[in-house]
């Protein structure tokens, strides 16, 4: 049957029976019919929050896109990850969730778990980017002003290559797609690790590149940053107001990136680690209804971030003016991006040190 791993001269392989094929149809429902209700409504709710959200984000970055800083077209990309993930990936779970079983078959089914993974890892290697661009920018000024427009779109043409090399690998023979245990979505065939050795190094390859690597990247990003402002602090308030101003805005970008990556892997780190456990722990020692519960919060990842650049813009706006004149604020203020770039606070940041 299409899905399965090939065959391997081995004894482990001989013993290896996928849990798609355990226990009859490979894509019927194993929880009850009120569950996948629920979680049809759930990823519902979830889809169109995060459609309109990430839509408004890209929409009002078209209305300036000659404008735009390299954080924030980097930002735009992010929002079209987010925005494939609901629109290309939701639609198949959601129906398949209201019908009690994968609608859609083997073909959708790869199709999907290509699609998920190859928007995932576009978004985890854009927050990537970004924790990169905010360590430049305040831990090495003379690289950070040296990052111009057409950087970013190379970092963007790098990033596509990047997660479209990962996705594409399975269907290369070294991986595949396959139903999740509870049936009614698909993804990564974790399962391959208990197989064969060349399962398990694919597996361990998918973790190491798409997951380990760039959050230890965002990790060590992050940590240079918090060091680095500590240190600063006190000389930043010997300048006049403008540096300051700046400094000031630097750190707003700085806190809405750590927010997004932290959204990011706070939603997919329990998915991972239970996709781990499946790959190396025991066969059928994840119960089906637990193994869904992270499954449903690595998909509403793409929700949040709209809600932080709004959040921390209108935090922003209300601690720089009060009363009557917040309001005018946040009205004449763009929103929705990471940089959110006002022109009254415009200048070279190499004055920052």
């Amino acid at each position: 049957m299409s899905g399965m791993a090939p065959d391997h001269n081995t004894s482990s392989q001989e013993e290896y029976n996928p849990h798609y094929l355990q226990k009859g149809d490979p894509f019927a429902s194993k929880l009850s019919r009120e569950a996948d209700i629920i979680a049809g409504f759930y990823l519902t709710v979830i889809g169109i929050l995060s459609t309109l959200g990430n839509g408004y984000v890209i929409f009002m970055s078209s209305k300036r896109k000659k404008k735009l800083r390299p954080a924030e077209i980097m930002t735009v990309n992010l929002a079209v990850c987010d925005l494939g993930i609901s629109v290309v990936g939701k639609p198949f779970s959601i129906i398949s969730f209201f019908c009690h079983r994968w609608m859609f078959g083997w073909i959708g089914c790869r199709w999907y778990g290509w699609a998920g993974f190859f928007f995932g890892c576009g978004s985890l290697i854009t927050m990537t980017a970004v924790s990169l661009d905010r360590y430049l920018k305040i831990c090495h000024l003379s690289y950070g002003t040296w990052l111009k427009r057409h950087h970013a779109f190379i970092c963007l043409a790098i990033i596509w290559a990047y997660a479209t090399f990962w996705a594409t690998v399975p269907f290369a023979g070294v991986g595949s797609y396959a139903p999740e245990p509870f049936g009614t979505s698909c993804t990564l065939d974790w399962w391959l690790a208990q197989a064969s050795v060349a399962g398990q190094v694919f597996v361990l390859s998918i973790l190491f590149f798409c997951l380990l690597l760039p959050t230890a990247v965002i990790v060590f990003s992050y940590v240079k940053i918090i060091l680095k402002v500590k240190s600063s602090t006190k000389e930043v308030a010997h300048y006049d107001t403008r540096i300051q101003n700046s400094h000031i805005l630097e750190m707003k970008l700085t806190k809405v990136a750590m927010l997004i990556c932290a959204g990011f892997l706070i939603a997919w780190i329990p998915y991972a680690v239970v996709s781990v456990w499946s790959a190396f722990g025991q066969p059928d020692s994840v119960p089906i209804q637990f193994s869904v519960v992270p499954t449903l919060l690595a998909k509403s990842a793409a929700m949040y971030n709209p809600i932080i650049y709004q959040v921390i813009d209108c935090k922003f706006a209300c601690c720089r003016s009060g009363g009557l004149k917040a309001k005018n604020s946040l009205k004449k203020s763009r929103t929705y991006t990471i940089s959110a770039h006002r022109d009254s606070m415009a200048m070279d940041e190499t004055q920052l040190e």
